[in-house]
């Protein structure tokens, strides 16, 4: 292009000699730049896989980036070198003052997870960083754009601020007097401030804060930062009412945390007189519904630590000198929804010249026996501003809101009008049970209000108490844990793309406080089992590593120290049922992380936890081998159903919970021993492979009919499969599954939440991938397509639409869109898509399918198009990665080409094997468009 420019200059009449000179002196100038540049840059910066998180607690933070190659055209490239650079303020970083660290020319192609290795890291202080890549030609790239990560109080030490609540609550939260019955009281959210002195010339100040259940912090009355429902839900303390519950556990959890904030309110300060201000949620702290336990009453801890010019530091901290009101959110709770009164607003509360006299003082309050934590993960956040579809007025005066799906959130009034006293009432349309939304006008003119401290679940609400309201005055606002998409999946079936569709949106629907949950209206609780069967689904779709990182972490320390039992929801939670299949997320959800993402780290923190989860299986051991968990609640010999549950939510009914704990048992040994061989622990490798062995025998003898050629119905012979049968029985077990389906069930599912996890991947890999797709592509009893028939625009929890409408948990199966469809698979040898495998499954009945995903590397591509006997399949794969493609062919002499050339003419593309009915080719980083003639 550039080489075209300067042709049509020098061809102008008034080019003269001289000019031409001057051109062609440009011109070799930018041909060098250019020739002397790196072909690939380093972008999407990141620390502890977020971009600039502003609290990091580790004391040698993890650095990533990805390369972007500069020309699509390029291929074979890597990175050879890199060279991170670090300094203490952006100023120092742009003038090249590397303060911190200057990592030198390292001469590796690893992008991702370098562990910062400079001077001591300092509580508080903010670090910029940038890198420079060298390519594979030996040719340096320039400076990535600057990026920084901000550090939390390292020391317990350091931290001066006392938490405080109100004189008119005690430390105790709504008390339980059953398990079904709760002392109703409650206290409007209480309003804190604090008025402050500076000295002239500051430099920074930045503000670590927390608050129980949640908080909003304000600096000068303007709330700072844009996150909500923070801090994220952890276990926070110890609670000793847990025992009273029906589902009863004891407290001997592993570990308990509460997570801080971390703000640079620099920018917001006034001169030399500011005020802090907070108000506080109950949250689930103190929370009133038979599903949770609560913690305690509300309380609140910040402090501002503000640095001069000459070096010198000043802390502000909550104590007793602080000053509390009430609010005018007059009712909050997860659960209970939200009252607003307008009319106990305090105007400029949060201004230096309003009087606080007859505030009360804070109060005291014991701290939370949680060890304070970094917040280094997503918070959550507005991700999504929907404008209503319809609008009309009701025979009774009401109004009918309708937007076009479900979220989580809540509607978001503007310029609305009332008289003083009226009160603005929302119900929401929910199968499920939700809280209140109330508003009180205080009558003075245009009013504007959306909720706090809760969310609601909804498309479709009744709204009250307003006049004259039209789409202008309303949005629907989702309020989740800003976990992103990263992937986009679609194909020439409709529905295929719809299915995949309402699943992201239930996932998304049921991510707060940085766990998701069963569903996001009824319970809201961060079920362990709903976790892992869908975690490695969320993987293919969403940017969740981080997300992953604190609620694994979450499961870890729910464990029980003595006995390794790990509970059926993580924070626990004591209105979670479940049983072996949801413990079995402590083995199951850091094996996948660390295919998915290659984090060794991940297997390194929680390896002892899985470890102690197969010890606590074991000691349910049959003398047949067998698992069967008969777990009872606390002071009591009677087993619980709700502690032992095998599969569940079926489509018909469900396998023996014996032959269902027993797969998990051999699943969570046989992942521990590849974790153990991560580890490079060979003789643990062996002991959980053999304990695998052993129960995979164990397995096979007790659960098969010969007779009947089968393990059973409901997804027994998946499970068979997925385990590994005997070779001997192996084709009649897979001809029974077969027949099962096609034939019985009519190409329809026939499993509960676990089954179908397994079923469509186990039909493609066993020679059955037609009857997965017929089953995947039902629209009626039991599909996806059927809940889409009746207008769902998320998934449910029911087969037969009993139940809650917004549960994510059979979005399990949906990974043969991306691994069988799509093709695009992890290397255990090489994981993190260090290595990928793309081998993908074709169906005649589906002649394009397109996956796309971000990986840690960057963005791999697998899309192929069938026209007739013809094939062409194009991919992508990133710099960082190479790859192993299996091209479907439909016999040897299938004539194959990759960019309108023979393969055996390529230099990148490496000819490998025909073996069963695919031809193998090995790819580095590059765009290849494959086509196939049969």
């Amino acid at each position: 292009m550039i080489i075209n420019i300067f042709r049509s200059l020098f061809a102008q009449s008034y080019c003269t000699i001289k000019r031409k000179i001057f051109y062609l002196g440009i011109l070799i100038f930018v041909y060098m730049s250019v020739s002397a540049s790196g072909k690939i840059t380093p972008g999407s910066l990141r620390c502890e896989y977020l971009d600039n998180p502003t609290v990091v607690d580790a004391l040698s933070p993890r650095l990533s980036w990805i390369n972007e190659v500069n020309s699509s055209r390029d291929r074979g490239l890597s990175q050879q070198a890199y060279r991170i650079v670090v300094s203490t303020s952006k100023e120092k970083l742009q003038k090249e003052n590397y303060d911190a660290w200057d990592s030198g020319k390292q001469m590796s192609s690893e992008s991702r997870l370098i562990s910062y290795n400079g001077n001591q890291l300092q509580s508080g202080q903010n670090y910029w960083w940038r890198v420079m890549v060298w390519d594979n030609q030996g040719k340096a790239s320039s400076w990535s754009s600057p990026a920084f990560w901000g550090m939390g109080l390292l020391n317990t030490d350091e931290w001066k601020a006392q938490w405080i609540g109100t004189p008119w609550q005690g430390e105790a939260p709504i008390k339980v007097l059953s398990p079904d019955q709760y002392e109703q009281r409650h206290y409007a959210a209480p309003l804190f401030r604090k008025t402050f002195k500076l000295k002239d010339n500051v430099v920074s100040a930045k503000a670590f804060v927390t608050g129980l259940g949640y908080f909003e912090f304000y600096m000068n009355g303007k709330k700072v930062g844009d996150d909500y429902l923070v801090p994220n839900f952890t276990d926070y303390t110890v609670r000793d009412d847990i025992k009273n519950y029906g589902i009863s556990i004891d407290n001997k959890f592993r570990d308990y945390r509460v997570m801080y904030l971390a703000y640079d309110i620099t920018n917001m300060l006034k001169g030399t007189e500011n005020v802090a201000g907070a108000i506080l949620g109950n949250g689930f702290y103190d929370c009133s519904t038979s599903w949770v336990c609560p913690f305690g009453s509300p309380r609140f801890l910040c402090q501002i630590e503000v640095t001069y010019a000459d070096h010198s530091k000043e802390l502000i901290c909550t104590d007793d000198t602080w000053k509390v009101t009430e609010s005018p959110i007059v009712l909050d709770g997860v659960f209970d929804g939200e009252v607003y009164d307008a009319n106990k607003e305090i105007k400029d509360w949060g201004s230096t010249e309003y009087n606080d006299s007859d505030w009360s003082n804070a109060t005291y309050r014991k701290a939370p026996e949680g060890k304070l934590t970094a917040n280094t993960s997503p918070t959550d956040k507005i991700t999504e501003v929907l404008k209503p579809t319809s609008l009309k007025k009701l025979e009774d005066g009401t109004y009918e809101v309708e937007f076009a799906k479900e979220i989580s959130g809540w509607l978001h009034f503007k310029d609305i009008q009332g008289n003083k006293g009226d009160t603005l009432n929302v119900k929401y349309i929910c199968e499920s049970p939700l809280g209140v939304y109330k508003y009180i006008f205080k009558g003075t003119g245009k009013e504007s209000y959306a909720p706090r401290f809760t969310w609601y679940v909804f498309s479709k609400a009744i709204i009250s108490g307003v006049k004259n309201l039209s789409v202008k005055n309303i949005t629907a606002e989702a309020v989740n844990t800003d976990v992103k998409l990263n992937a986009e999946f679609k194909t020439s079936n409709e529905l295929f793309n719809k299915i995949n569709q309402i699943w992201q949106q239930s996932q998304t629907d049921n991510m707060h406080g940085c766990i998701a949950s069963d569903c996001p209206h009824r319970e809201r609780s961060p079920y362990t089992g709903d976790g892992q069967v869908a975690c490695t689904t969320v993987m293919y779709n969403f940017d969740a590593a981080a997300f992953y990182q604190k609620w694994i972490r979450d499961i870890r320390n729910a464990q029980n120290v003595e006995t390794g039992y790990v509970p059926n929801g993580a924070p626990w939670q004591p209105g979670c049922g479940g049983g072996v299949p949801w413990g079995a997320a402590m083995n199951i959800m850091p094996w996948e992380f660390y295919l998915h993402y290659g984090d060794r780290k991940m297997i390194a923190d929680n390896y002892y936890a899985m470890k102690e989860q197969v010890r606590y299986m074991l000691t349910w051991l049959t003398p047949d081998g067998t698992m069967l968990a008969q777990r009872a609640n606390l002071n009591s010999t009677q087993p619980n159903y709700w502690l032992n549950l095998g599969d569940w939510a079926p489509a018909f009914s469900i396998p023996s919970e014996e032959l269902v704990h027993t797969f998990y048992l051999w699943r969570c040994a046989d992942f521990t021993a590849k974790a153990a061989r991560v580890m490079n622990l060979q003789s643990d490798a062996d002991y959980y492979a053999s304990i695998a062995e052993k129960v995979k025998r164990a397995f096979n003898k007790k659960f098969y009919n010969p007779q009947l050629k089968s393990y059973g119905d409901f997804g027994s012979n998946v499970y068979a499969l997925v385990l590994g049968v005997p070779s001997d029985r192996y084709n009649d077990v897979v001809a029974t599954l077969k027949n099962e389906i096609s034939v019985k069930y009519n190409n329809h599912l026939n499993t509960g939440i676990f089954g179908t996890q397994f079923l469509f991947e186990t039909l493609a890999q066993n020679g059955l991938n037609d009857i997965a797709y017929a089953a995947m592509n039902q629209e009626d009893f039991p599909s996806f397509g059927n809940w889409i028939k009746q207008g769902a625009t998320v998934t449910w929890e029911q087969w037969d639409g009993r139940d809650s409408h917004n549960h994510p948990m059979f979005g399990g199966g949906l990974t043969w869109f991306y691994r069988i469809l799509a093709g695009v698979n992890v290397d255990i040898n090489q994981p993190g898509f260090k290595h990928i495998i793309i081998k993908p499954i074709l169906n005649k009945q589906l002649p394009e399918v397109y996956y796309s995903s971000v990986t840690p590397y960057g963005k791999v591509v697998s899309e192929i198009k069938q026209s007739g006997n013809n094939l062409e399949m194009n991919v992508t794969v990133p710099v960082g990665s190479t790859a192993t493609i299996h091209i479907p062919i439909k016999n040897v002499d299938s004539a194959v080409t990759e960019n309108n050339a023979p393969i055996k003419d390529s230099d990148i593309v490496k000819f490998s094997e025909i073996k069963d009915g695919y031809y193998v080719v090995t790819v580095p980083q590059g765009n290849y468009k494959f086509k196939i003639e049969n």
